[in-house]
């Protein structure tokens, strides 16, 4: 591709291009010629900039030895709605100088330029310690379209080469391209603060989810979507192929490769796109070009967008157990709780689905005999990733409520005695006159013992005393299947009055009982 703004020797791969993206046209800028024509930039709303190796009218016809073709230079165009150029002139020989110039950028407001020149500064060509002129990135003012005070960055330095500006959206962050001290590759993106009155930070390399051990070139950024070329990512067709990725404060997405027809197996290199991402320029060596490197004007039906995709597996669990619920309805809903799948989960174990990478996200899931499940997630990391979740429902549990007492007052029996006595009569009156009244109800008449007496003994008496009870309810003409016995000894003390402990023979006879539960 280019010799001029990438170092060392760049190794082209010749792989089978993927299929065409069908909603994206391409055509052959009119501006390009023979020789080598790239990097565009917009220049207000009708006019781009870019670079070119155009013959330049002169006596000493100055050429670049690596390629023997004419230095770059500026040239700006008019835009026509097609996308051609019109009216293309060079810029004014105070930008371009007598070697190279190329990669420009605009603040928003149009004030302020940033651009790419070989270290030449006040007729000085400058050269590193074996001899290579190397780039350097200069800023200028912008008045009345004539380009001021151009000056050095403070980061440049003759033994590296700094250029390919880009500027964030806020116009608070400069991007650029270096091999300086701290790169990982051949050439890495960089980025440094821009801190006003001609003032900047320290340069800070993007890191290894954008730079590899080759070269990374190019930037551009739209929003939080930076676009790059790269040599080194995945999916790489051959040579420098276009790259997007989204950059946040602590981290960076992992980068999507942009299909044919922008990527080939040549060097594609240089996007930009327009306000509605549709539409846009990116440069390429690839075959039937007009010339060495060429400028491609694209149109696409949907936006040129970075489109992260992950791998979303869901399974639904049973909280306590944590076995896998069979055919539950798992929904996937949007951070606004808009439906965008609903699936009921037969035969299979799982919900899969596809989402977007860096997006809020809702899952529910729903099953008979079960709570209704809720999650809510975001998705980062990288295309392709696998998002695995888990919904856990707890499983909805029947109340059996205590059993019911019939309120009476308790029934005593004397000491070591069994019979019911002319008091107990009267009590279990009322609970005749309950259950007839209450003819679907079913009763269990509880005996008790106090603590005196052996223990099995004490079952044997209390059994006894409830079978009499039973029996007296019977006489009345209680249907026997509708009340049952049962003993419990000395094993439900109302008091203290346990084995050993002295006890009055008031204390006693609290214990000697019998109590009617609603079982039914």
């Amino acid at each position: 591709m280019k010799p001029y703004f990438i170092i060392g020797l760049l190794l082209t791969f010749f792989i089978t291009v993927g299929q065409n993206n069908p909603k994206i046209t391409l055509k052959n800028s009119n501006g390009n010629t023979k020789n080598s024509d790239f990097g565009t930039s917009y220049f207000g709303d009708n006019q781009i900039i870019f670079a070119s190796a155009k013959k330049r009218i002169s006596l000493i016809e100055r050429v670049w030895s690596p390629n023997t073709q004419p230095f770059l230079d500026l040239f700006v165009a008019d835009l026509a709605p097609d996308g051609s150029f019109e009216n293309i002139t060079r810029f004014s020989k105070r930008v371009n100088s007598r070697y190279h110039e190329a990669d420009v950028m605009f603040t928003k407001d149009g004030k302020k330029v940033y651009f790419t020149r070989s270290n030449y500064t006040n007729g000085h060509y400058g050269k590193d310690s074996l001899g290579v002129n190397n780039l350097k990135l200069y800023s200028a003012a912008v008045i009345n379209g004539k380009w001021r005070n151009i000056k050095e960055l403070p980061f440049n330095n003759a033994d590296y080469s700094v250029g390919h500006p880009a500027l964030s959206a806020d116009g608070k962050t400069l991007y650029f391209v270096s091999d300086m001290p701290g790169s990982i590759g051949k050439t890495d993106i960089f980025k440094v603060a821009i801190l006003g009155d001609d003032s900047y930070g320290d340069p800070e390399n993007l890191g290894e989810m954008v730079n590899t051990v080759e070269k990374e070139m190019f930037p551009f950024v739209r929003g939080n979507e930076l676009y790059f070329a790269s040599e080194g990512h995945e999916n790489n067709l051959g040579g420098l192929d276009i790259y997007v990725t989204k950059i946040y404060p602590n981290f960076i997405l992992e980068p999507v490769h942009l299909q044919a027809p922008i990527n080939t197996d040549k060097d594609d290199f240089a996007l930009i796109l327009n306000a509605n991402d549709t539409d846009g320029y990116f440069s390429s060596n690839r075959k039937l070009g007009v010339g060495d490197d060429d400028i491609y004007h694209f149109t696409s039906k949907d936006p040129i967008r970075f489109m992260c995709k992950q791998f979303l597996h869901v399974t639904v669990k049973n909280t306590e157990s944590l076995e896998i619920i069979q055919d539950p309805l798992v929904r996937l809903l949007s951070e606004d709780e808009t439906l965008l799948t609903r699936i009921n989960v037969e035969d299979k174990i799982s919900f899969e689905n596809s989402i977007d990478c860096d997006t809020k996200y809702v899952l529910t899931a729903a099953k008979e005999g079960y709570h209704n499940g809720r999650v809510v997630f975001n998705t980062k990391g990288k295309n392709d990733d696998e998002v695995t979740m888990v919904i856990y429902l707890d499983e909805i549990r029947v109340e059996i409520p205590a059993p019911l007492v019939i309120n009476i007052n308790p029934i005593y029996f004397d000491f070591d005695k069994h019979n019911i006595r002319p008091d107990a009569a009267l009590e279990l009156d009322k609970v005749v006159a309950v259950m007839k009244e209450n003819p679907s109800i079913i009763v269990e008449s509880g005996s008790h013992t106090d603590a005196r007496g052996g223990n099995q003994y004490n079952i044997t008496l209390s059994a006894r005393r409830a079978a009499e009870t039973v029996a007296y309810i019977i006489s009345k003409g209680i249907a026997p299947e509708r009340i049952s016995s049962k003993g419990f000894g000395e094993t439900q003390l109302t008091n203290k009055c346990s084995n050993g402990i002295p006890c009055s023979v008031e204390a006693h006879q609290s214990n000697r009982r019998t109590e009617f539960l609603i079982v039914k």
